[in-house]
């Protein structure tokens, strides 16, 4: 049976929630425009990864900044603080992550949220 993904406008781009069963694991696409970039963010629950699929992305774990090319993962336990940017193009990344989704702690945002 088909299902539509759900897309999450963000101001820093979107999220397209592809795969949700409660409880066990979510997979999302995240696009981040040129230019922007998401919270310095931390999770008390949820552990994630991050697998680079287009453009080249910053990705800061824990203070310590990098860029990630396509076919790179970046594991992100819990409470591990992070950041994603896309300083050169868009990007685009697949996250799949264990089922918390609204277990998001903002350090810093350029958005104010």
């Amino acid at each position: 049976m088909k299902k539509k993904p759900e897309i999450v406008k963000k101001p820093w781009g979107q999220e397209t929630i592809f795969a949700s069963a409660p409880g066990l694991y979510l997979g999302k696409v995240l696009t981040i425009n040129k230019g922007a970039r998401l919270s310095l963010q931390y999770h008390t629950k949820k552990h994630e990864t991050l697998y680079v699929l287009r453009g080249r992305c910053r990705m800061e774990l824990n203070g310590k900044a990098a860029i990630y090319e396509p076919g790179e993962a970046l594991p992100i336990p819990t409470k591990a603080r992070h950041r994603f940017s896309a300083p050169y193009c868009k990007v685009t990344l697949l996250e799949v992550s264990t089922y918390h989704p609204d277990d998001t702690v903002r350090v810093k945002d350029d958005y104010g949220r």
